[in-house]
């Protein structure tokens, strides 16, 4: 009841403000706390590490690191931080976050704002050095800054290192993010050139930088690649030996809009990335064909339109190892992984699994709910 009275007033607040009075809330520790799920199932194991519990929170609501122990004492397995960018920014003018309710969505075209590297880097140290610390993972999200993207490839490769070298120690799992849709140029590293020559750049760094025991290097990508697109891309992540896929960030496309309310014709019409239940086939469909492009040897983290058990279970039955949320935290609140991990134990033991990992991929032979 609580919950419901909270999310009724910040809907009532512009969406953008919400979400700093709830980041705000969270860092005076005023947020809830949920267990983590103990069903052994529900462990996953990647890249030499465990992770609690398949869900996270996606990249985006703690763009400056600022509050990762109240976000995994919520129950996530794993949380993703950033994007941040090497110098600070104050991102696209306002206001750039929207909501249509009635659809569960969210449009926003915010342009990386973040305070910065070393504002980040300083936010996370802190974290790190609690004891203890809540169980569960922290992937990093990396970025460019506006002007160094506006320049030139070896500019904005350089934003990618400086923040490679700084950060890459540090981090459980590093994301490059080239897909946002809210910095002009940034999907042209999409293309299988850019994409192989910036990724085996940030490999060697990678090494270079951490030595024997590098964190496992992800790619963002977008929702809307064209099917010869994500088979060019697919065959470039396997030969340059890509530990991981993040599918997908927000899609640039619009659906077919149910006129229910004068809002949602205006909604539709505002520039950025929608994101929530509109994107929920859409990424489906991405990583699928991801999946069987790769033959299933890149981890996937699926992303896009995740509310409950079974859009979760949907989206690990097409093929992803782990799955994220951020719009499904907006609609369902605060307890949303505790409620996606009881019902995603309950989904595995009716459909026969004995893991997750035993259902990643049988979407063609199974879902039998």
């Amino acid at each position: 009841m609580l919950n419901s009275i909270v999310q009724f007033c910040l809907f009532r607040l512009d969406a953008e403000f919400a979400h700093n009075l709830t980041i705000q809330a969270l860092r005076k520790g005023f947020g809830p706390s949920y267990p983590s799920s103990d069903d052994p199932a529900l462990k996953v194991r990647l890249w030499d590490k465990t992770f609690p519990n398949p869900v996270g929170l996606a990249a985006g609501f703690d763009k400056n690191a600022q509050v990762i122990a109240p976000i995994l004492n919520l129950g996530f397995g794993f949380t993703e931080v950033g994007t941040v960018t090497p110098r600070p920014q104050q991102g696209n003018p306002k206001p750039r976050v929207f909501r249509a309710t009635g659809q569960h969505a969210v449009i926003n075209r915010m342009g990386f704002p973040n305070l910065g590297l070393k504002n980040f880097q300083e936010n996370l140290t802190e974290f790190l050095e609690q004891k203890p610390r809540p169980s569960g993972l922290v992937g990093l999200n990396i970025g460019v800054n506006k002007e160094n993207m506006a320049k030139d490839f070896n500019a904005a490769t350089r934003d990618y290192m400086i923040l490679l070298r700084a950060l890459a120690p540090m981090a459980d799992y590093l994301v490059v993010n080239i897909s946002s849709p809210n910095t002009a140029g940034l999907r042209n590293f999409q293309s299988a050139s850019q994409f192989r020559k910036l990724m085996d750049l940030l490999k060697t760094e990678r090494d270079k930088t951490c030595g024997q025991h590098p964190p496992p290097l992800l790619v963002k990508l977008a929702p809307d690649l064209s099917d010869a697109d994500i088979q060019e891309l697919a065959k470039t992540a396997l030969d340059i030996n890509i530990d991981g896929l993040i599918l997908t960030n927000t899609t640039l496309s619009r659906p077919q809009w149910q006129k229910q309310k004068p809002f949602n014709e205006k909604f539709k019409m505002q520039k950025g990335g929608l994101s929530g239940k509109p994107l929920f086939k859409k990424s489906n469909s991405v990583i699928k064909s991801f999946y069987q492009h790769t033959k299933g040897q890149i981890p996937i983290i699926g992303a896009g339109g995740i509310e409950t058990g079974q859009d979760a279970f949907e989206k690990i039955l097409s093929g992803a190892s782990l799955i994220q949320l951020y719009t499904g935290l907006v609609y369902q609140g605060p307890s949303v992984a505790n409620h996606i991990c009881s019902d995603l134990s309950r989904l595995l033991k009716d459909n026969g699994y004995k893991n997750i990992q035993d259902a990643v991929g049988k979407g063609d032979d199974s879902n039998k709910n």
